[in-house]
């Protein structure tokens, strides 16, 4: 690409931020006005009903009139937003398909923001401009033609992978193609433009991933994952080549801060507080130019983050399926997760993976199924029926019926055999007693196979294994320490102390919280 059509790109780009602050802006004034009628106040007090019942459909066809008669649906924005490109400069750079799909995506913004499923969207500030625009179809604005994309006079050239190891490439562009999108993406200070082609058909599946069809069921924490299915189990760190830039995302962030603070003085109180605006009014910030710096390196931080990210859920997703195509797991608040555990789901993202997991499992013919925690309480419970609520800092299952084994291990085996009666998700410890005995070596060699690929480092405490000591002067200290307490020194010896022994060193034993 050469400059020109980088510059010429950059100015469609900046129109579309431009198109959608507008048609957002329409979307959320037509949003307040409908919530403010009356016959929005008195279709709120109809009676909700079951999902299916005539009340909820009656209800449901109110809100739809209303909405109607306020202007309030895709058609009606994406028309207003024609209008606003044919009435200025931005009709020069957008053609009508592109300018009907902004409107769709402010719509769909108001419309999460009107059923709570998102908070209330911003407008993109002109340091922030759209990453992606796309085409209703491949007919016409932007299309894909042979190996370039056209738009209204631009011809791209396409670069493609030269080796395709896998045949991804070839075996995509076999099939029609039913719209394009272009993206904006900023490596390392610079702006890379890519093009995604949305396929018709099934994506080719890497022969290098098998899949197995069957049931297998997985326990996510904030650290670590486990997966279990009936001829193999793992325990492993959750997204472990993920790396800790929380240090340097910190020290940048407390950079910005001192600069911030250093270009605006008269925004802070003499105590350092922020000043509250007066009513009506918002704060003036002047940005210096090593703020910018700073506020890029930041961005590009975060961007490598995610990279790693998708590429650790993408391979997790993998291993998981080639277990078996219907994974079973806990239907888990995340939200919750980022409030007690905000840096590593920052970092790792279990949600994502979840979504990740679910489209990769439905390619592979199979799906997701979650059940509640509610009923089934699955750390807590045991095969044997007993229900004891466990604090976090203990990693491993230890009933007085015999059955010891590490805690995400024997959670996620006991998601094997979750089943729903009549509605409601129970534990079928039948089921799950009568597995036990094929199971147990599998969970065993889980943990094995944790230890050995430690290799001497440190294990995250959430697995409830400390890395072993190697030496003969260790291992008699710790000989010594255990004859001299004669207590058991936690309730991982039984099988990690075994596998250890195995592989001929000694664990090291904590007693410690974890941090997770």
């Amino acid at each position: 690409m050469n400059p020109h059509e980088d510059r010429v790109l950059a100015v469609r780009f900046e129109a579309g931020r431009q198109l959608y602050n507008a048609v957002l802006g329409e979307a959320l004034r037509r949003l307040d006005l409908m919530k403010q009628s009356r016959a929005w106040q008195t279709a709120r007090k109809l009676p909700k009903g079951n999902p299916g019942s005539r009340e909820q459909k009656a209800r449901a066809a109110e809100f739809s009139l209303i909405s109607k008669t306020i202007g309030f649906t895709d058609y009606d924005l994406q028309a207003y937003a024609t209008r606003c490109k044919n009435a200025c400069w931005i009709g020069d750079h957008l053609d009508a398909h592109t300018t009907q799909k902004i409107g769709t995506r402010a719509f769909k913004a108001a419309q999460r923001y009107q059923f709570r499923t998102g908070g209330r969207p911003r407008f993109k500030p002109k340091w922030k401009t759209l990453a992606s625009m796309e085409a209703k179809s491949n007919a016409a604005g932007l299309r894909w033609r042979d190996d370039h994309l056209e738009w209204n006079g631009l011809k791209l050239k396409a670069i493609y992978d030269q080796k395709d190891p896998h045949g991804v490439q070839a075996f995509a562009l076999q099939n029609p193609v039913k719209y394009c999108r272009l993206v904006r993406r900023t490596l390392n200070g610079k702006a890379r433009w890519f093009v995604q082609l949305v396929i018709a058909g099934y994506p080719k599946w890497k022969n290098k991933n098998p899949i197995r069809q069957g049931k297998v069921a997985i326990d996510i924490g904030p650290s670590t994952i486990a997966a279990v299915s009936e001829t193999d189990a793992f325990l492993e760190q959750f997204c472990a080549n993920v790396p800790d830039l929380q240090k340097t995302i910190r020290r940048i962030q407390r950079a910005m801060d001192r600069s911030k603070r250093g270009s605006n003085p008269g925004n802070y109180h003499e105590d350092g507080t922020l000043k509250k605006p007066a009513p009506g009014q918002r704060l003036q910030w002047v940005f210096t130019n090593g703020y910018l710096r700073l506020r890029a390196r930041l961005k590009e931080m975060h961007r490598r983050l995610a990279a790693y990210r998708r590429t650790e859920h993408g391979k997790l997703a993998n291993r998981v399926v080639a277990l078996g195509s219907t994974v079973m797991a806990e239907k888990l608040s995340y939200k919750a997760f980022q409030r007690r555990f905000g840096k590593s789901v920052r970092d790792r993202a279990p949600g994502e993976f979840v979504g990740h997991l679910r489209r990769k499992a439905a390619s592979a013919g199979g799906g997701v199924i979650e059940f509640p925690t509610r009923t089934t309480k699955l750390s807590q419970s045991c095969q044997c029926g007993a229900v004891v609520k466990k604090p976090l800092c203990q990693r491993w299952h230890d009933c007085p019926c015999g059955i010891r084994a590490q805690r995400d291990l024997y959670s996620a085996y006991l998601g094997l055999h979750v089943r729903e009666d009549a509605g409601l998700w129970i534990l079928d410890t039948e089921s799950a007693r009568v597995g036990w005995c094929a199971a147990e070596s599998l969970l065993e060699k889980a943990v094995s196979g944790v230890v050995q690929a430690a290799n001497g480092r440190r294990l995250p405490a959430s697995f409830g294994i400390s890395a072993p000591r190697s030496g003969a002067r260790d291992r008699a200290a710790l000989s010594r320490n255990g004859a001299e307490s004669g207590e058991d020194s936690g309730c991982c010896n039984h099988i990690a102390s075994a596998i250890v022994a195995r592989a001929g060193k000694t664990p090291e034993l904590s007693t410690g919280t974890p941090r997770l």
